[in-house]
């Protein structure tokens, strides 16, 4: 019997802040290896406390693993689409320059890589892959 080689579709949401879990990292690892055997990544959506992987200006001591360096760096070389929730982001005070502009804001603080966008986006990553996963 063959052996079928299918290649998988995956959309990952993250909910863990990298400071309090190792969720995101796990995440990252697994999609890392996910990669390498050549499935897509359709889409990351950060929820949460997750998105606090996206903030720009977090500096990691130079020992630690810099997940937020590491997600942009897979975003620029994969193409993936890294999705911050919007209403999750402004709980917590995560603004990109639009809206740091809307309230009279001085900073942009997304990271290189990551958008901002809504619940939407979650729906469709989900209807468009063969697998969701939660992290």
């Amino acid at each position: 019997m063959a052996k079928i080689n299918q290649k998988m579709k995956y959309a990952i949401q993250i909910n863990s802040s990298p400071n309090y879990s190792n969720n995101g990292k796990t995440a990252y690892h697994f999609i890392k290896a996910a990669l390498e055997m050549n499935h897509q990544i359709f889409r990351i959506f950060f929820y949460q406390d997750g998105i606090y992987h996206a903030f720009r200006h977090a500096t990691p001591s130079d020992d630690e693993f810099n997940i937020t360096q590491k997600w942009s760096e897979l975003a620029r070389e994969h193409q993936i689409d890294l999705v911050v929730c919007i209403s999750a982001a402004q709980r917590r005070g995560l603004l990109h320059t639009d809206e740091a502009t809307r309230q009279n804001k001085q900073d942009n603080d997304l990271a290189e890589g990551f958008r901002i966008s809504g619940l939407g986006q979650l729906v469709e990553a989900t209807l468009e892959a063969d697998c969701f996963m939660v992290f």
